[in-house]
């Protein structure tokens, strides 16, 4: 009996992500539609995440961790990416209206966010709009274009930095081209030891396609557009960013931000840099029941 213990330990701790528990689509003022995906309880203490690059609703985390805190975890689609319709020209300033829409209309309140990647910059925003309660940043992208980071950055991406900042129609359609595989590509090729075995874990490794995969079914914009307003100048004030701040990083991460995320935090008034030992850009993933008890600590003061 004794013996079957770590395996069943090793077990639980392997599962990095889990089906959703609801799928869905709101439908805004405007016409357009959001989709979603709830895990955890429907009662649960609600927690948005805007995912990582080019992933749709279908990817999670905490596989669980949210349903023993009695969180119910909400991931959305941003326009153009999975099931939620398209806007061309689309701003920072207009995603976070359409999150305040959806938590009327998905009855979330004021929640707790959680950003992973090139999700980062979108929640910020809902931040600095007072959308959310609280804000955990999880291996984010940071703001690149920002001058201090130029002779930090190797030379291919300062290229495409630039080039987005100066040219951004022609950077977007760049990046239009950009396919699922393309994407699994560059994650696969860029990633450290320690993070492959999360993401080639064969249960995440499915998960992961099939958010790529919906992500790109209406083609490569909806992931152009995020990707030029990610990597360029970010039109928000961080300074003025009034809720509590979580920020990080892997200690393995080299991809997100050029010094894993130390500017970005002294950035945002009074905002906790972290970075976790042994891990990169699999952070979400690996560390999810500590980001996710610090978060909804913090949501729970700012009440």
């Amino acid at each position: 009996m004794r013996s079957s213990l770590p395996i069943v330990t090793m077990l639980i701790m392997t599962l990095y992500v889990n089906d959703p528990a609801r799928l869905g689509e709101s439908r805004l003022p405007d016409g357009r539609l959001l989709g979603w995906a709830e895990w955890g309880p429907k009662d649960g203490v609600p927690v948005l995440l805007c995912p990582g690059a080019a992933t749709s609703r279908w990817l999670g985390f905490g596989a669980g961790v949210v349903e023993a805190l009695g969180v119910r975890l909400v991931s959305v689609d941003r326009p153009g990416l999975g099931v939620s319709t398209p806007a061309p020209g689309r701003t920072f300033s207009d995603f976070a209206a359409d999150i305040r829409q959806l938590c009327v209309l998905r009855g979330l309140g004021r929640p707790a966010v959680v950003a992973n990647s090139q999700g980062a910059p979108f929640a910020l925003a809902c931040a600095a709009e007072g959308i959310a309660s609280a804000l955990a940043v999880v291996s984010g992208a940071d703001e690149v274009a920002a001058p201090e980071f130029a002779p930090a950055l190797a030379e291919d991406l300062r290229g495409l930095v630039e080039r987005t900042v100066y040219d951004p129609a022609g950077a977007e359609e760049f990046f239009a081209g950009f396919s699922a595989d393309a994407m699994w590509g560059m994650v696969m090729a860029g990633s450290p030891a320690c993070d492959l075995a999360v993401y080639q874990d064969p249960d995440f490794a499915t998960a992961y396609r099939r958010a790529l995969d919906e992500g790109f079914v209406q083609g490569g914009a909806g992931y152009a557009r995020d990707t030029v307003l990610a990597m360029g100048r970010w039109p928000f004030a961080l300074d003025e960013i009034a809720v509590p701040v979580d920020i990080w990083y892997g200690e393995k991460d080299t991809s997100h931000s050029p010094d894993q995320g130390a500017l970005l935090a002294t950035r945002i008034p009074g905002a906790r840099h972290r970075v976790a030992p042994g891990i990169g850009g699999a952070l979400l993933w690996t560390h999810a029941e500590s980001i996710l008890t610090s978060l909804l600590a913090k949501a729970a003061a700012d009440q």
